[in-house]
């Protein structure tokens, strides 16, 4: 087999990073089209997976709509619910097969020195990701599994932001040694991981809130239901994971109390997130000069700021749809900013990128 240059390989890392970042990208879209969907009560639109009533797009025809609804007696065809769905349906297919692609050309490509591991493990998880997807409509909306499938979806995000940041990093020419990190700057790593637990955490209460039709369980600020700490509130209820719930869970069956103490409980942590990253930003915003990290912590904390407002317009505007999906994509905009300063924080202690080494033989050392 011929060698391959550092120039071949910084290329073909490039192709994949370009690939990668839209695959990201597409990730978004289809949180925020799983937001829509949700929102819009058209999660069982179709009542089957992956295609609708048996067909592969929404029946809208007098003979279609006839035959689907002979084989869906009890969920009669509603064509303004359907057709959310398999849009959400569709972009997540597409993700999933762009995904498959750069696990294969990784795989091919490995003696240019990409990662293999990492893109491997993403098309598995897209693989369980697409279960959670099935299991969200045969299960009607079960709220473990509803909660389950979106922090997926904000897993499979992260994950391929990872992989983004190692190809680019792949594509760069050999950097020049980095200075020694500051220790001030290097004992406040822990404290990265625990704003980043923090913020998942802050996710899956979300999720939680979501799956059970939370959000709108107290509609005033700062209070609810004009008291500081709401009586009765049913954590024990609220929070039982254990529960089992159907057949159909459209629409929640938990009670007040319950709903309450959840979206109380989300509250609480949006105040508890907010106020560990500003003190963290704080301190990291303190030695930028020495450490280069100011854009990115720049962009963490105007994601935190916004995603924070938007949380409080939520509220007063009584979840209107366009606030609430752009609400989702902000979480998702946390999150990714975070991963993305934690990363830029380890290039900080690392050694400089040497390109590919020239081979005859393919380079079974691949990176993770």
């Amino acid at each position: 087999m011929t060698a391959m240059s550092p120039e071949q390989s910084r290329a073909i890392a490039k192709k994949l990073a370009f690939w990668a970042t839209l695959a990201c990208l597409l990730a978004v879209v289809v949180i925020m089209l799983g937001a829509w969907t949700r929102l819009v009560h058209a999660g069982l639109g179709c009542p089957d997976w992956p295609g609708c009533y048996g067909f592969l797009t929404v029946p809208q025809d007098e003979t279609r709509i006839a035959i689907a609804n002979a084989r869906f007696p009890e969920t009669p065809v509603d064509v303004s619910k359907g057709w959310p769905e398999m849009i959400h349906r569709y972009a997540a297919g597409t993700l999933g097969l762009l995904v498959f692609g750069l696990a294969i050309a990784s795989v091919r490509k490995r003696r240019a020195g990409l990662p293999v591991k990492l893109p491997l493990f993403i098309a598995g998880f897209i693989v369980l990701q697409a279960a959670f997807g099935m299991w969200t409509v045969t299960l009607k909306l079960w709220p473990q599994v509803v909660a389950l499938h979106l922090l997926g979806g904000f897993t499979t995000l992260s994950l391929l932001l990872l992989l983004t940041l190692r190809l680019r990093r792949r594509a760069r020419e050999s950097e020049a040694p980095r200075p020694a990190m500051a220790a001030s700057l290097a004992r406040l790593r822990p404290w990265l991981y625990g704003g980043l637990l923090l913020v998942i955490a802050q996710i899956a209460l979300g999720a939680w809130t979501a799956a059970n039709y939370a959000a709108v369980a107290c509609t005033d600020l700062p209070t609810c239901q004009g008291q500081w700490w709401p009586e009765g509130m049913d954590f024990q209820h609220g929070f039982d994971i254990t529960q089992h719930v159907g057949p159909n869970y459209l629409g929640g069956q938990l009670t007040s109390d319950g709903r309450v103490a959840i979206h109380v409980s989300h509250r609480l942590g949006a105040v508890l997130v907010l106020g560990y990253l500003a003190i963290l930003l704080g301190l990291l915003w303190r030695q930028r000069a020495q450490s280069g990290l100011d854009r990115a912590i720049a962009l963490v904390g105007g994601a935190l700021v916004l995603q924070f407002c938007l949380g409080l317009t939520n509220v007063w505007l009584h979840i209107p749809l366009i606030i609430a999906v752009a609400h989702n994509a902000m979480g998702a905009g946390l999150l990714l900013s975070m991963v993305h300063l934690i990363w830029r924080h380890h290039q900080l202690a690392l050694p400089a990128l040497s390109p590919a080494p020239h081979t005859t033989t393919i380079n079974r050392e691949v990176t993770a």
